[in-house]
């Protein structure tokens, strides 16, 4: 019985350790481990619920509550909190206090940015026609002589087509079809805000072609707009380093088919036809000048005189294979204040 003593006294000192070291984790936890709560709020002072709250560099996060609250628990090596939700811009914020009360910013949306029309600019929730665009890249990478031949086949519902087929031939554009039977089908053409021609820019020099296609063009631009808008932007100087830029190209144009026409004999045959049926004053003229009919003249064949006689193909003479280039250097540069663009 006299050796039990010592041993109660041994385990009643083990004891108290064992409590006292409890109690010291316990306290340590405490002060390593900080609870921060707070409320975040829009601009307008509403409350946001389902915010995301978190503790940067950290697993250790939370969301708003329905009246915008929150609260989470700090640890020791956390130093600043991050609120972010949709469509706001997301906030980080050194902890400094257990109470932190959050105003989200909205983010600026696409549709107050500024958009050039023409005359002057709008925005772009006021813009509310379709538009098709076109830009540099495309442009570089087509080797035309001019702009309206590089936007063919290049915009939904805008049709390109030559009235001709001389070279300086007129191009003509239409914007979801022709509106009138007796008036003028072709869309308004701004070139960096002054109205022009297509034909007149080089392909190099265009930065954009914007066609505008519907009925906010007309709310714009009045009547000339009824029938679309192109809206062409060439390139200007920016500022920073001269950049030179050197672009090329080398054509070979060659005939895909050729018109069938009539020979010597034919040609005759069938216009000595038509002159007669209009009467002497064409036809003895006619006559005269071929050597046919009555006024055969020394002319002893008549028309079987050129029945035999070599064709000559104009067309051929005219359209050949050719070769064709262009050569566009362009040197820009500048500060803030200057900007140069030379072509």
């Amino acid at each position: 019985m006299k050796e039990a003593k010592p041993q109660k006294k041994l385990f009643f000192n083990r004891l108290v350790l064992a409590m006292l070291a409890a109690v010291f984790a316990i306290a340590t936890v405490s002060a390593q481990v900080k609870t921060v709560t707070g409320v975040v709020k829009d601009a307008s002072g509403e409350t946001i619920i389902g915010a995301s709250v978190i503790v940067k560099g950290t697993k250790v996060a939370t969301i708003t509550d329905i009246d915008g609250k929150f609260k989470v628990s700090v640890p020791s090596d956390g130093k600043t909190l991050v609120v972010s939700y949709i469509g706001m811009v997301t906030q980080e914020i050194a902890i400094n206090s257990t109470v932190h009360n959050v105003i989200l910013k909205a983010i600026d949306k696409s549709l107050d940015e500024v958009v050039v029309v023409g005359y002057g600019t709008q925005r772009k929730r006021d813009l509310t026609g379709a538009i098709s665009t076109v830009g540099e890249k495309e442009m570089k990478d087509i080797p035309v002589s001019t702009v309206a031949e590089a936007l063919t086949g290049k915009m939904p519902g805008v049709q390109v087509t030559t009235t001709e087929g001389s070279p300086d031939a007129e191009i003509k554009i239409r914007v979801r079809g022709g509106g009138s039977i007796s008036q003028s089908n072709q869309p308004l053409i701004l070139i960096d805000g002054v109205p022009g021609n297509l034909n007149d820019i080089p392909g190099d020099q265009v930065e954009s072609v914007d066609v505008l296609k519907d009925a906010s063009s007309e709310a714009i631009y009045g009547s000339r707009g009824a029938n679309g808008v192109v809206l062409v932007t060439t390139k200007s100087g920016k500022a920073g380093k001269t950049n030179v830029s050197y672009n090329s190209y080398v054509k070979i144009n060659t005939p895909t088919k050729y018109l069938q026409a009539l020979a010597p004999y034919d040609y005759l045959k069938y216009v000595w036809a038509n002159a007669a049926a209009n009467g002497p004053a064409y036809q003895t003229p006619f006559e005269q000048l071929y050597g046919l009919g009555a006024n055969a003249g020394s002319n002893a064949g008549g028309i079987e005189s050129y029945r035999n006689l070599p064709a000559t193909d104009i067309q051929k003479q005219v359209y050949k294979q050719s070769v064709s280039w262009n050569h566009a250097l362009t040197i820009s540069g500048g500060t803030d204040k200057t900007k140069i663009l030379f072509s």
